[in-house]
């Protein structure tokens, strides 16, 4: 039984990653305090990215067991079983061989008996005491100071009397300084600390920076604040119940903390026309995918605290479920938005039947309005195809192609050329190449790709495609002369919540914001206009713990890689635009279209 355990632990090991690195920062440790009483002990926080680990040990009957209290002793639970032979496989083994790993054992016995017993004891293990690449470290009850130099080499001491002074030769026998960290703070790890508490932390790593050693607070706040607050303020050795979770923290903050250099110049609108009941002619339906109120909030604070959305006043609550789930996916988001009906997800114009239900733009064609779509993404995508096509599913791109082909849109612009070829599209879209082409064309249908397949994003390279399309495409619209309806979507801000991405979403929702300028001008040019501005849903459950206004600095966190059911805010301008207001379902949307435009 031991034998298969100990084989399933290695197995374990290896498939958690062993080769993974656990310092996202310079040389930041995690120390897996109190690591006996993790549910593997050793085992656990080793393959989870730690590599510091604690054991307080007792010597009872010449033997050093692992345990917190003395009445907590059980004789299965020796410092060799549970760390020295473990530490031993992961040497021979050759596990994170370039890895500095520590073991910090804290004396709760006679620290002169233990300390001569553990010395002998760790003789017998000539892999661990010959590997340069990992510290014994004597906590808790230790000998004097002056002693240390009589212990073997493999023997270092934790330092916790900072200010007494010990000679040059017993400082080459400390590995680390710790502190107990309620000495200078009462923190809790939530909010802040306070500018008092801050001062004297700052004071004493000063003092400790002097040493030339690694520092470690014990007691301190075990959380993701104070993991970063206390990293940031200068702690080496971060000391964590939850090893998994701290290293994890660590490895993915290159990737949640973002500083933004790229902004959106704010537009501020007259209002003249703005909640006013007068004509509505032209609707412009911005869109974008999955950005929610977090990815707003965001992108408002990283872009000096505001953006051209957030000067708007018409503001309300969606409520995003589809008809067969809890949370919804494009396109049956995209299809309640499109049709005024909620359906399944994946149905792409049909009901939860799967019967086609007439869309906005075929609804408008017939009242001798002009429609386009521009999107970000492929223009077979769910969002943008909910707004001309009919298909039971969002992936049948045969479908959908032949739907647009046959559509009532006057202008489309995205990705997605490659599924065209071989096609009749040229015999109802006139296919110009490039957004500045739709100046001079006087076609009735107009299409536009901007790429083979996908889209790429803004921090790939995709240049203000969005905006230009935007103000190019309202112009080809307005010398139509007739009223119009435009959907335009930020797809990308959905792509980099599925990745996890801050700096994505945070890219991608700059350069919606600079499509919703060019709207908002328009709209103030053009008062028979009305903007709205909304999601199809939120992804990823985006927060933002941490940031920074001054610095345009963000850190992000995911609660997942898919999409939430967090209800997403709508803004609208102009005449009619209070009609928005409020809590509702997001199929709600289109039935107050149709109500401002009296159809």
């Amino acid at each position: 039984m031991i034998k298969n355990t100990k084989t399933l632990l290695l197995l374990l090991v290896i498939l958690f990653g062993l080769y993974s690195t656990t310092n996202a920062q310079n040389k930041l440790v995690v120390h897996s305090h109190n690591d006996y009483n993790q549910s593997v002990p050793f085992w656990n926080a080793f393959a989870n990215g730690a590599t510091s680990f604690e054991a307080d040990i007792f010597l009872k009957d010449n033997n050093l067991y692992v345990a917190h209290d003395y009445q907590d002793i059980k004789t299965t639970n020796t410092l060799e079983s549970l760390y020295l032979k473990p530490l031993e496989t992961v040497f021979n083994m050759g596990y994170k061989k370039n890895e500095q790993l520590i073991l910090l054992i804290d004396i709760k016995s006679d620290a002169i008996s233990t300390l001569e017993k553990l010395v002998q004891v760790l003789k017998k293990h000539p892999a661990i005491i010959d590997n340069k690449n990992i510290k014994i470290i004597i906590s808790g009850n230790r000998p004097k100071a002056s002693n240390y130099v009589k212990y073997p080499d493999f023997i270092f001491f934790d330092y916790q009397e900072l200010g007494t002074e010990v000679s040059s030769v017993v400082w080459n026998k400390i590995a680390m300084v710790s502190l107990n960290f309620r000495q200078f703070s009462e923190w809790n790890g939530k909010g802040r600390l306070t500018h008092g508490d801050e001062n004297r932390i700052t004071d004493v790593l000063a003092r400790v920076k002097k040493t030339n050693k690694p520092f470690r607070f014990w007691a301190s706040p075990d959380s993701k604040r104070s993991w970063r607050v206390l990293s940031e303020m200068g702690v080496d050795i971060i000391n964590t119940d939850n090893p998994f979770k701290c290293v994890n923290y660590f490895e993915t903050l290159p990737n949640r903390l973002v500083t933004i250099n790229s902004f959106s110049k704010i537009y501020k609108p007259n209002f003249t026309n703005d909640q006013k009941d007068l004509p509505v002619k032209n609707i412009i339906l911005l869109i974008g995918d999955g950005n929610g109120l977090a990815q707003i909030s965001s992108t408002t604070l990283a872009n000096s605290g505001e953006l051209s959305l957030t000067q708007l006043k018409s503001i309300g609550f969606i409520k995003t479920q589809a008809a067969d789930d809890f949370t919804t996916d494009s396109a049956a988001a995209g299809t309640a938005l499109s049709t005024g009906n909620k359906t399944n997800n994946r149905a792409i114009g049909t009901d939860k039947n799967g019967k086609n239900l007439e869309n906005i733009t075929e609804l408008l064609h017939k009242e001798n309005y002009n429609t386009a779509v521009i999107t970000t993404d492929n223009i077979l995508g769910a969002t943008p195809a909910s707004f001309y096509a009919h298909a039971k599913d969002r992936s049948d791109d045969d479908v959908i192609s032949k739907d647009l082909i046959n559509s009532k849109l006057n202008l489309f612009i995205g990705g997605g050329s490659a599924a065209f070829k071989n096609t009749n599209l040229t015999d109802q879209f006139k296919i110009v190449s490039s957004i500045n082409d739709l100046k001079n064309t006087t076609n009735d249908k107009v299409g536009i790709f901007m790429s083979e397949h996908g889209m790429k994003s803004i921090i790939d390279g995709r240049g203000n495609i969005l905006a230009e399309a935007t103000k190019n495409g309202l112009e080809f619209l307005k010398k139509k002369e007739k009223p119009f309806f435009l959907m335009i979507e930020a797809a990308k801000i959905d792509h980099a919540g599925h990745s996890n991405d801050t700096a994505g979403i945070l890219a991608e929702s700059i350069d919606f914001d600079k499509a919703i300028t060019e709207a908002l001008i328009f709209a103030d040019n053009n008062p028979e206009t009305l903007v709205i501005i909304t999601a199809d849903h939120e992804t990823s459950g985006f927060s933002i713990p941490q940031g920074d206004v001054k610095k345009h600095q963000i850190e992000g966190y995911f609660a997942s890689y898919d999409h939430s059911a967090i209800m997403i805010p709508i803004f609208a301008y102009g005449a009619k635009s209070n009609e928005f207001q409020g809590v509702y379902e997001n199929n709600e949307v289109f039935h107050k279209i149709m109500k401002v435009l009296k159809k």
